[in-house]
């Protein structure tokens, strides 16, 4: 993509709400939603989860009274869990959180006290570092480079005397042989039980001679310099065997590539390393997530140990031996364009076949009188996420009318006071005009600097929700240029903008950071912005995340810009696979407890904690809803037919007495989500609740139409949408059909 300046028409501004502290200057722009950002925000004293690990600056807390770095890890029987949810069937635990408190051990130094700051600096999308100073400006620090998976903590250390905490209590601690020349090694075993690893890696071979000074302390020699790395071992001796030959080396950067063949991505994740750097070098030690083992490539799974660590809401991480990790999608949605799509089906026959005379009698007719909208009132407000989610709906309207209805002139006629919409935001003439920050080097909202509500427009301006509130303009957008390529001339640059702040490519962009809020870790984004939080990042809406990279693609697609959309398209696959494993939760999920898989969904997932809520209630049609909307081609793919008729069967089948909140009793434009839902299954039933004549348009969400929900049953029925699932101890067998 191109790395120049904003459009003429977004200004510059430098006083964003959230000033720019505690970090070293760079020339990169920053990372706003990453999982580091306690580091640098408010008080600086919340975690930071690198999984299975998480970090916390213990600022003079907790049993040991230490200003050093709290390194806790979490077994699955340590979890907290809330009261069983009162409205879903089996009464599954509303929630559980992992405890915040535990300071299993501390890296700090004797010189560390009231005075110590805590700085970070090298801010890139899967590292930083973060520094421990005595006082500011001190020569002497400890340095945390932080990456997720990371195998081992490491602090290096810069003339300081080194001090091992726990606020857990140290029930013994005992040096061992190294297998490893110049490396010196401890064992400690902590009063819950539990056995750490400690290794030392002095930079001029000086022994740190650790001693047990209290049940809190263990102290080392003054003015040390090197680094010590610590571990958690579950596993005995063969684990110890492991962590042996690991220790030493440590990783401080990752690069990503990827690269297609055919329906096949590929991406790699590439680590940089320090410490013990030789060709005999040991290579890295680091943890994968569920999804990454299950599409591990190349060489990847021989690097597979028997090391197994919980983490807070990923399930259980497996530990590998390699300097990088190829991981395949072998079915990118190459095919999936704009029409229904069933990527169950050979290649070449996914997309909806035309449509029944009747159904276009129908969807004609409604789609005459929704074109008769005021488009100017529903897309020009004072909010980003509710003006693109209306631009998006008018956009697939218009798509509808001309391709799957064939009406060319009425689709005319809504594309250009569609085309006339749109362009109050592309020049930036919309209520709460655009604006680039210099400070954190983005484009948000000028709402909250005209109000002073950090929660205005759900937060855009603090960078929470840029995925979902720009993916429906690139989406609106991408139509638009489909159905009238000379649009691009005028409004390519400024869609492009909204690309660039949200799903970057480039690393050397001076405007925008790389992956903004898509994390290539967890294979999915994180909508929590600029704001300081116990728990950590968070995600609610996982349909609107895979709207992002569906808008990504499509758009790459309409503009010509094949690497766009090969990204989008790898980006939809790890999202099929991060959400299955993750957030949409079938019967079976061996990630998430098993006394909370029966919410289906995981409501608010955070990196601490699932919260089967929503930010808005908690009705479940909006716990579930969340995770749904908008109802587009991509759903077929993100939403696995097993789970939509576990999860109708369960919570909104009217045919289930039991069911908590059957469909047909929901209000609002929640009905109508549901039942679009319901098309992925039963496209049959989904298309009689649509096209009843004594339809209530109240029933549609504001960003949703009766048109495209109708078109939208109509096309999956037209691709035969046969389904076989197990359900219990049963076959159901069903054929939608109209």
């Amino acid at each position: 993509m191109v790395t120049g300046p904003p459009p003429r028409s977004i200004s510059w501004r430098s006083d964003h709400p959230v000033p720019r502290t505690n970090i070293a200057p760079q020339d990169s722009p920053l990372a706003t939603n990453k999982f580091y950002a306690n580091f640098f925000l408010g008080s600086q004293h919340q975690g930071v989860w690198t999984h299975p690990y998480s970090l916390t600056w213990s600022k003079g807390t907790g049993y040991a009274q230490s200003w050093g770095m709290t390194i806790s890890h979490l077994d699955a029987d340590q979890r907290i869990f809330g009261p069983p949810h009162p409205d879903v069937p089996g009464h599954p635990a509303k929630y559980f959180i992992n405890p915040l408190a535990i300071q299993s051990l501390i890296l700090s130094a004797a010189e560390l006290g009231s005075s110590t700051v805590l700085t970070t600096d090298s801010l890139q999308a899967f590292s930083v570092n973060a520094n421990l100073l005595p006082y500011p400006g001190s020569l002497s620090k400890i340095t945390f480079p932080l990456l997720q998976g990371m195998g081992f903590v490491t602090g290096v250390y810069s003339k300081l005397q080194p001090v091992i905490q726990s606020s857990v209590f140290f029930r013994s601690v005992s040096s061992a042989a190294s297998s490893s020349i110049g490396i010196f090694k401890y064992v400690i075993i902590l009063e819950d039980g539990k056995q750490w690893l400690l290794y030392a890696t002095p930079s001029n071979g000086q022994d740190p001679r650790f001693s047990l000074i209290s049940q809190t302390t263990i102290r080392g020699v003054p003015n040390w310099f090197g680094y010590i790395q610590v571990a958690k071992n579950l596993a005995g001796s063969p684990g110890e065997y492991i962590y042996d030959n690991s220790a030493g080396v440590y990783p401080v950067a990752a690069d990503l590539t990827a690269w297609k063949s055919a329906q096949i991505g590929t991406y790699q994740i590439q680590w940089k390393k320090a410490g013990l750097t030789s060709r005999d070098a040991p290579q890295l030690l680091m943890f994968a997530l569920p999804h990454h083992v299950e599409s591990f490539g190349g060489t990847t799974p021989y690097g597979l140990t028997s090391l197994r660590l919980q983490t807070t809401t990923k399930g259980t991480a497996s530990g590998v031996i390699a300097d990088y990790w190829t991981l395949v999608e072998p079915s990118l949605p190459i095919d999936m364009g704009f029409s229904p799509w069933d990527g169950s089906l050979p290649l070449g026959t996914r997309s909806a076949k035309p449509l029944s005379s009747r159904a276009l009698a129908i969807i004609k007719a409604v789609a005459a009188s929704e074109l008769q909208q005021d488009m100017n009132s529903q897309t020009n407000l004072d909010s980003m996420y509710f003006s693109g989610k209306a631009l998006s709906k008018f956009a697939t309207i218009v798509y509808t009318v001309h391709n799957l209805c064939q009406e060319p002139d009425l689709a005319q006629l809504g594309l250009g006071r569609l085309k006339m919409a749109f362009t109050k935001f592309s020049t930036n003439q919309q209520i709460f005009p655009l604006v680039y920050d210099t400070v954190w080097k983005g484009v948000v909202s000028s709402g909250a600097y005209r109000t002073r509500d950090p929660g205005q427009d759900f937060g855009n301006t603090y960078y929470n929700d840029h995925h979902f509130h720009y993916a429906y303009f690139i989406h609106a957008a991408a139509i638009i240029a489909y159905l009238d390529p000379q649009w691009l001339v005028l409004n390519k640059e400024f869609v492009d903008m909204l690309v660039r702040d949200t799903a970057n490519p480039s690393s050397s962009d001076p405007y925008f950071p790389f992956s903004r809020t898509f994390d290539w870790y967890h294979g999915h984004s994180w909508a929590k912005g600029l704001f300081e939080s116990a728990d950590g990042k968070d995600e609610e809406s996982s349909s609107e995340d895979a709207l992002f990279a569906y808008a990504i693609k499509m758009w790459g697609r309409v503009t010509g810009d094949k690497s766009m959309e090969a990204r989008g398209n790898l980006m939809l696959a790890v999202l099929a696979r991060t959400l299955r494993n993750y957030f949409l939760m079938q019967d079976g999920n061996a990630n998430q407890p098993a006394n909370f898989i029966g919410n289906k969904v995981t409501g608010i997932l955070f990196e601490n904690k699932v919260d089967a809520t929503t930010y808005f209630g908690n009705s479940l049609e909006y716990v579930h809803g969340i995770h749904m909307m908008p109802l587009l081609p991509y759903s077929a793919l993100t939403r696995p037919s097993r789970f939509v008729y576990e999860e109708w069967s369960l919570l909104f089948d009217p045919a289930n007495a039991a069911a908590p909140a059957p469909a047909s009793s929901v209000q609002g434009g929640w009905k109508g989500i549901l039942y679009a839902n319901l098309a992925l299954i039963n496209p049959k039933r989904s298309w009689e609740f649509f096209a009843q004549p004594d339809f209530d348009m109240r029933w549609i969400d504001g960003g949703a139409s009766r048109t495209w929900y109708l078109a939208w049953a109509a096309g999956e029925h037209s691709l035969d949408r046969k389904f076989l699932l197990l359900f219990a101890d049963c076959v159901f067998e069903g054929l939608g059909g109209a």
